[in-house]
């Protein structure tokens, strides 16, 4: 059920911004292009560290993932289990994938409770402190990325390779 509302999502993405290849620019943040269900560029072509996109996601105060997420984390106690846990998430998705769902969930699934890291227009509550910023800026973005690639195996072990 839920894939087929995120086939659902995506194509009606697709019809409204003109399909595969559709450009996304909001003032102050790197272009991306939205192919299919991914963003296959990284965001100003910038290359991501692992070990930072790591110190993100356990961090209770920027990246907040472990609100939602649990994963191969063991030094880090009160993980979420209301979202898919990130272990094996780079066995699970490619990369680009995993880009576009960083940077704006949304574009596949409208319903998503998942923040939109990368965006900053077309959002509503947003606490004075953060309006006209992205949660995470296009480099923070890439390492986070580049972490979950990394995490091959499923939640059993949480080994990355």
């Amino acid at each position: 059920m839920a894939r087929a509302v995120a086939a659902l999502a995506l194509a009606a993405f697709c019809a409204t911004t003109g399909g595969d290849g559709a450009v996304a620019q909001q003032a102050g943040l790197a272009p991306f292009v939205v192919t299919g269900d991914a963003i296959e560029a990284p965001l100003g072509g910038l290359k991501g560290d692992p070990a930072r996109g790591r110190a993100i996601i356990v961090d209770r105060q920027k990246g907040l993932c472990l609100l939602c997420h649990s994963g191969p984390f063991p030094d880090q106690r009160f993980q979420g289990d209301i979202a898919p846990s990130l272990a094996g998430a780079g066995a699970r998705l490619s990369v680009a994938q995993l880009r576009l769902r960083i940077v704006d969930g949304t574009l596949l699934n409208p319903e998503t409770v998942m923040p939109s890291y990368y965006r900053i227009e077309g959002l509503t509550r947003v606490a004075r402190a953060f309006e006209g910023k992205p949660i995470l800026d296009a480099q923070e973005v890439e390492d986070v990325v580049a972490f979950l690639g990394a995490l091959r195996d499923g939640p059993s072990t949480g080994e990355t390779r």
